[in-house]
């Protein structure tokens, strides 16, 4: 028989039944109907091709087939509320996985974690640089952060707004020589420097390169620190997004953090 095709949700009431030796007392613990749980039986009995039960003036007595099998049902129960309990551990674990763009990391969220983790004790973390194709299942990811429209086919939710400025050394040299980076482009030829990141953007900016063009959530510790100052309007751009797959999204040390960043 094939693991797919166990008809567990029949082996838990037959369980049931079989502890009881009632149908009624079986289907209190189930919050069923007596009906029900005699439907579950015989539709388990066609399949297996055994009858479980027999009627006898003294109630319900288990089969020979019933009894021989039973022993180790209940191991498997037992098995497997083992296996829920393991699966249901990792939700409590104090390590946390987190794929983010480096600028990122450097610029916004290892301050952001720092003050987390001393506010929680026994917190790890392992970050990993951010990649598109990220698979959360293969790298074994709790958390990712992406510059994006949204949160895509994951669960999310946004950092701040999504906004860009631009900004420039505070002496205002080179504020008229743009700085390129992938997340905001400039003409071939025209651009004074290309940079793979906006931190390395905001960096070059500072330095009197020219003026970068960044998300305001990545400038902005830079800004309020006076190493940069921001020159001309704020423009809308892409946002940074907590995402994760609805499995990671639901556990509880996913939600903490969450939470943590987004305060």
């Amino acid at each position: 028989m094939k693991r797919t095709h166990l008809p567990l949700n029949g082996l838990r009431v037959f369980d049931a039944a079989a502890r009881h030796l009632s149908f009624t007392r079986a289907a209190d613990e189930l919050a069923v109907t007596p009906a029900a749980v005699g439907q579950q039986i015989r539709a388990l009995e066609d399949m297996l091709g055994v009858v479980l039960f027999r009627r006898t003036p003294r109630g319900l007595e288990l089969t020979a087939e019933a009894e021989a099998g039973l022993p180790a049902l209940r191991n498997a129960f037992l098995e497997l509320e083992e296996s829920v309990r393991a699966m249901q551990a990792g939700q409590t674990s104090q390590h946390l996985t987190i794929a983010a763009p480096r600028d990122f990391t450097a610029k916004w969220l290892h301050a952001r974690l720092a003050a987390y983790a001393a506010s929680e004790a026994g917190l790890q973390f392992l970050l990993v640089a951010a990649d598109e194709a990220l698979d959360f299942t293969e790298a074994n990811l709790d958390l990712a952060i992406r510059l994006a429209d949204g949160p895509g086919e994951h669960e999310g939710v946004k950092l701040g707004e999504a906004r860009f400025v631009t900004v420039a050394a505070l002496d205002g040299k080179g504020a008229d020589a743009p700085i390129a980076w992938p997340g905001c482009p400039v003409e071939e030829g025209k651009a004074v420097m290309r940079v793979a990141d906006a931190g390395l953007a905001i960096d070059a900016a500072a330095s009197g390169f020219g003026r970068a063009c960044v998300p305001e959530l990545l400038a902005h510790a830079d800004i309020e620190a006076g190493r940069v100052a921001v020159v001309g309007a704020p423009r809308g751009g892409q946002g940074y997004w907590l995402i994760a797959p609805l499995p990671q999204w639901r556990q509880k040390k996913v939600k903490a953090l969450v939470a943590a960043l987004t305060a």
